[in-house]
Order: structure tokens, then C-alpha cells, then sequence
């Protein structure tokens, strides 16, 4: 909603929006979406302009939590966290290291490794 609706609407209005959005995900809704993804995967399109866009959290240890299964030995965020052009930081497994986690178009991954001068740069 656009400032103004919310402001001439009111809360209930967004609310009530959000309720027929999740109510109108079914099971053969979100399984016919799991199932075409990997065909054509794309990223929620957040338009900031110049913006940047970066998160993560220090306030928790990745690294330190053992939910049963071991250690972790990578660090990803969610798929609702997937937005072109988001950079997310975490602290990294070994003392003062940093993982960092790009999401990217695929077009722009190709243009990224077709770009010698790039490629040169990062790989020796």
C-alpha cells in the first residue's frame, strides 16, 4: 500500500490484505511454485536507487550453536532473504573472518565471469 491509502484506510486494510495473501497460498499453489523455480529462479525486485542493502545480525553466533546436527560449516540466509543485489555479512567460522553472501541475477553472474579484467583480479 502507498502511505496515503494506509493513512486514509487504516491499519485493518494492510491486515486484512496480508490475511487473503497467505490465505490464498495452497499446498498445490506453493508446490507448483517449488516445482518451476529451479526453471526460471528469480529475486524479490526491491527498487532503492543508489540504496544499498545489507544485513545480517552480530547479536547471533552463528558459528557457536549446535542444534543437534554439529557445528555449522556455512552460514546462508533464508530464501525470503533473496533480493538482487543484497549483501549479507557474517561473522566468519575462524577468529576475525567475515563470510559474505552476494544474491545476484543470473544474468549478472554471466557478465561478472565473462569480464576478464574481473576475473583476473579475484582469481590470482
Amino acid at each position: 500500500m502507498k502511505p496515503k491509502e494506509l493513512i486514509e484506510q487504516g491499519i485493518g486494510n494492510p491486515a486484512w490484505r496480508m490475511n487473503r495473501t497467505i490465505a490464498a497460498v495452497t499446498g498445490e499453489s506453493l508446490k507448483k511454485f517449488l516445482e518451476s523455480w529451479p526453471a526460471r529462479p528469480n529475486f524479490v525486485n526491491m527498487s532503492h536507487g543508489n540504496a544499498h542493502i545489507m544485513s545480517s545480525s552480530l547479536r547471533f553466533d552463528m558459528y557457536g550453536n549446535d542444534f543437534g546436527w554439529g557445528k555449522p560449516v556455512a552460514v546462508r540466509s533464508g530464501s525470503s532473504n533473496k533480493v538482487n543485489g543484497k549483501l549479507t555479512l557474517f561473522c566468519g567460522a575462524e577468529a576475525v573472518s567475515i563470510d559474505v553472501e552476494v544474491c545476484l541475477l543470473a544474468e549478472t553472474l554471466e557478465a561478472i565471469a565473462n569480464d576478464d579484467e574481473f576475473m583476473d583480479t579475484v582469481t590470482n
